[in-house]
């Protein structure tokens, strides 16, 4: 796949997590902070990084860098996802179902931001496993990073979308009637 080039798209960011982490040492304690950031730009582009710093603007700033790096593109089809997918990354688990126009961004954490910057609009999100704002930022980016169009299924297995989805047609066939 393409590296996406954060420069041409109009990127949203949104800071979901901040975390305070304190060594101690000889010397006294050492405080860090991490932040996890997600920046979309609506359209079906969207990235996640985590950055860290002595302080909260650095880590911000960093993170921010990280997720222009790690931008992909989601296959969106009318307002929400092509099919089911369930993902499984370390301990958190994801699964993410397409759902009817106007139901909106049912999931929780981490993942409806991930959604919402990402421009999908009707989703069905579950989290199973851990809660962790950032296992579960990763499964999420994971399993978005899978979906596959039907147009691409039909053309690695040398077939058309008709063939692939004959029922599809008959539904379009009456909606024009």
């Amino acid at each position: 796949m393409a590296k996406i080039n954060p420069d041409t798209l109009n990127l949203e960011e949104r800071v979901v997590r901040t975390n305070k982490c304190q060594k101690t040492t000889k010397g006294g304690r050492n405080m860090s902070w991490s932040a996890l950031v997600i920046v979309g730009d609506g359209q079906g582009h969207v990235g996640a990084g985590l950055g860290k710093a002595r302080a909260i603007p650095d880590a911000i700033r960093k993170g921010i860098d990280a997720a222009k790096k790690n931008i992909i593109l989601v296959p969106i089809v009318d307002g929400t996802l092509p099919h089911e997918i369930f993902q499984h990354e370390g301990a958190a688990e994801v699964m993410l179902r397409p759902a009817s126009p106007g139901t909106g961004i049912v999931a929780g954490s981490s993942m409806r931001t991930i959604l919402e910057l990402a421009g999908v609009h009707d989703v069905l999100g579950k989290s199973l496993g851990s809660s962790n704002a950032v296992n579960i930022c990763w499964a999420t980016m994971t399993a978005l990073r899978k979906l596959k169009r039907v147009e691409d299924v039909a053309r690695l297995r040398s077939t058309t979308v008709e063939a692939l989805m004959p029922w599809m047609s008959k539904r379009e066939e009456t909606s024009n009637v």
